[in-house]
């Protein structure tokens, strides 16, 4: 008996240590936010491969391969201005999708401005919209940039100063945009932009040789992000540096997860790939590139940090070298998704563009097998129900009816224990401090009354991978972001805002901030989730050891500090379970005789005691 105590207390302890130290340690690492500060540098003329990278830091590809770090005469930064002045002092092209909106930089023809209107920093009414791509001499430059280098040298190559002409002033699904510039040594750059309902650009790049020379361009593509962005550092999930890759046309290809300190050391990440995707993801959002499906590339990851300034992270793959003849021309074609990492759209853009591996840009982690049918549920049951937090009800009862032959039995075994109490403290008050004889004498009942000890741990052994999947959901998707319940809660995804310190809201001062000490701080929701844990605990049989009875007695309230700054869905989750469990587990006993305060209805022993 005492073995199996000491499991169901290990799996607990286990758990609570693997939250509290995600909250307790991890979590304040989210405060630390190292300053970002963009840069604004001289420009240069296209650079053939070794040459020095584009002013404001992208480093072009090289033919070899070679990362490109920026020459000593480029490391001088001014201040960044606004995002807003430095998206004035550009000619621009607007973007007008349906879902996004910015700009495209006509000066370099870089993708720099991404807006998603539909996506708020906050839950206020007046919240501003998420800025994904932000343009270089601003605060925080993210973009993507596109382009060709050559083998050899002396060939004028458009770069970040190259003033592109455009055949229209907006783009918009359905209406390409394209890019024109004469290098005049008889190449002809043409850049066709296209944009879906959603977040994928179609770039198309070509180049016409004029001229009466043959040579060998190499097309490249890049993700250039400046300053180490705020992450929220937890194991749960993935934020930085992402792709999948695979060495030969068939495999399945590799997912690779960096994080930004691990290109700190300014070693380069090489990939050999046919196909594949590059890039970089934050919690909700990513901005990945997509060469073409059967295309072998080298992709890679660099880091810069000139002159101690700021950060510059960047991903990239440069092409196959391709024979341009003279009258002739070549092109490469090159996916930019940018935007919202919503799992249907992911799923979509993965089969129709043939994109390996895409679902993997949301960090489903190890129990991938579990967590996205999770998902797949709540998400069905919102469209049934119209909340996502009702979804996640509904799923909850599901999941019980699922294991209700299982559960039905553990709690049998349960109420059959609890029906012994009487007996196993007769003996714990006969065999006082000989536990040997206790427990001989604990075996020997239990083989009597066929009563297994420890099949009352499956339910708390189901409920962790299930507790386990909802939390990974809750906190990765961004169908959970913002998503309301009723009365106070809303945001799922976020915790409950009330606390006990204002009265729950109806005292007239403000949660103060206490630093560590905010785990105190926990609002109704976590108040009954405690209740509701205290209850069931209440109703399971009582443990032989006084020490354990105390430590399963401190449960519901370790538990409730603990998870009360947790996800507010998945504490309405747990208080939801517990309610479910009770209610299922009060039935039972009752048909079982057994008394829910504890001990049997009927006064006769279970077994006679030994004299």
């Amino acid at each position: 008996m005492s073995d199996q105590k000491n499991l169901i207390i290990a799996i607990v302890l286990s758990v609570a240590i693997l939250f509290g130290f995600q909250f307790l340690v991890e979590a304040p690492r989210q405060e630390r936010l190292r300053e970002q500060q963009a840069t604004q540098q001289s420009q240069t003329p296209g650079q053939a491969p070794g040459q020095a990278p584009a002013a404001d830091g992208a480093s072009v590809p090289g033919a070899s391969g070679l990362p490109q770090m920026p020459s000593l005469a480029q490391q001088a930064a001014d201040l960044a201005v606004s995002r807003e002045k430095a998206l004035a002092e550009s000619p621009r092209v607007k973007i007008e999708g349906k879902r996004l909106v910015g700009s495209i930089n006509l000066l370099g023809a870089r993708i720099d401005d991404v807006v998603l209107p539909e996506y708020k920093e906050t839950i206020q009414p007046d919240s501003k919209p998420i800025h994904l791509l932000s343009p270089a001499g601003g605060p925080s430059p993210y973009y993507a940039e596109f382009g060709w280098t050559v083998a050899g040298n002396g060939v004028a190559l458009p770069n970040a100063q190259t003033r592109w002409t455009a055949d229209r002033e907006v783009l918009k699904p359905g209406q390409p945009v394209t890019l024109r510039w004469d290098n005049g040594q008889g190449l002809v750059f043409v850049r066709k932009i296209e944009i879906d309902d959603n977040y994928l650009f179609t770039v198309t790049q070509s180049v016409e040789n004029k001229g009466d020379k043959a040579l060998t361009l190499f097309p490249y593509a890049l993700v250039s992000r400046h300053g180490t962005p705020k992450t929220d550092g937890l194991y749960i999930l993935h934020e930085g540096p992402l792709g999948v890759f695979r060495d030969k046309a068939g495999d399945n290809g590799t997912l690779r997860e960096l994080g930004y300190g691990d290109l700190a050391d300014d070693k380069v990440r090489e990939y050999d790939t046919v196909g594949g995707w590059i890039g970089f993801t934050d919690k909700y959002w990513q901005t990945v590139l997509v060469p073409g499906v059967e295309q072998t590339v080298k992709a890679r990851f660099t880091h810069a940090k000139p002159n101690n300034g700021t950060d510059r992270y960047q991903a990239d793959y440069l092409g196959a070298g391709q024979q341009l003849e003279p009258g002739k021309s070549v092109s490469a074609t090159t996916l930019l998704f940018a935007g919202a990492k919503e799992v249907n759209l992911l799923d979509r853009y993965e089969e129709q563009h043939k994109i390996l591996r895409f679902e993997l840009s949301v960090d489903w982690g190890w129990f991938h097998f579990l967590t996205k049918p999770m998902f797949y549920s709540i998400d069905f049951l919102k469209g049934v129900l119209g909340n996502i937090g009702l979804a996640m009800l509904a799923v909850t009862v599901i999941v019980k009816l699922l294991f209700f032959p299982l559960a039905y039995k553990s709690y049998v075994a349960m109420s059959a224990m609890k029906k012994l109490q009487p007996e196993m403290q007769k003996l714990r008050e006969r065999y006082g401090e000989d536990r040997a004889k206790m427990q001989q004498e604990l075996m020997a009942l239990y083989k009597k009354e066929k009563v297994n000890p420890a099949a009352g741990c499956l339910p708390i052994l189901l409920q962790i991978p299930v507790f386990f999947a909802l939390y990974k959901v809750l906190y990765i998707a961004i169908e959970m972001r913002h998503a309301p319940f009723y009365g106070w809660i809303r945001d799922l995804s976020a915790p409950d805002p009330t606390s006990w310190i204002n009265g729950f809201g109806f005292l007239p001062w403000a949660v103060p901030d206490l630093g560590p000490l905010s785990i105190i701080s926990i609002g109704v929701w976590p108040i009954i989730m405690g209740v509701s844990m205290w209850l069931q605990m209440k109703m399971n049989p009582t443990p032989p050891d006084p020490v354990q009875q105390k430590i399963f007695a401190l449960m519901p309230v370790v538990f409730t500090f603990m998870l009360g700054h947790f996800a507010a869905g998945l504490v309405i989750y747990w208080s939801w379970n517990n309610t479910l469990s009770i209610l299922q587990q009060y039935v039972i006993m009752k048909r079982m005789g057994v008394k829910i305060g504890g001990g049997a209805e009927t006064p006769e022993p279970a077994s006679k005691p030994k004299k």
